[in-house]
């Protein structure tokens, strides 16, 4: 389990100022990574049961990123990838871009019972499968730790 570093920890790991958010960011993109592939599986095992087994790894591939059920888990992949291009980018992160896509994360994961679209989608995650929501905790509290 990944704990997120309190903010005196990141400073002597990481130097002061913009080594706080690379790492900050870092770490609930880790987070949030674990978060997608649990729901990843968890969808995975419900689209299953309903339609029979996946039969390689190539029908999944293609399951995910053309088939209608699986089209709710795409913010949570596109806000991976803008991480990555954050944190991979020449250009210095600050603390306030930082705490954008964080704040996006923050409202991205609301369940909604009976919403519609990825907010009701992930309430029916989080309702069904443990490993959901354990993932949903660990974004949640490194979401809080680094405010």
């Amino acid at each position: 389990m990944l704990y997120c570093r309190m903010k005196n920890e990141l400073s002597v790991q990481s130097g002061v100022g913009h080594g706080d958010a690379r790492q900050s960011l870092a770490e609930v993109r880790e987070t949030l990574l674990r978060l997608h592939k649990a729901l990843i599986e968890s969808e995975r095992a419900d689209y299953e049961r309903t339609f029979g087994r996946i039969t390689s790894p190539y029908q999944f591939w293609q399951l995910l990123t053309t088939d209608p059920w699986f089209v709710w888990l795409r913010p949570v992949s596109q806000l991976v990838a803008e991480m990555d291009e954050m944190l991979d980018g020449k250009e210095t992160l600050t603390m306030a871009g930082a705490k954008v896509l964080t704040g996006r994360v923050r409202d991205l994961l609301v369940a909604t019972s009976g919403g519609h679209g990825f907010s009701g989608h992930y309430d029916e995650a989080l309702q069904r499968d443990p490993d959901v929501v354990f993932a949903h905790a660990e974004v949640a509290r490194c979401l809080r730790a680094g405010n």
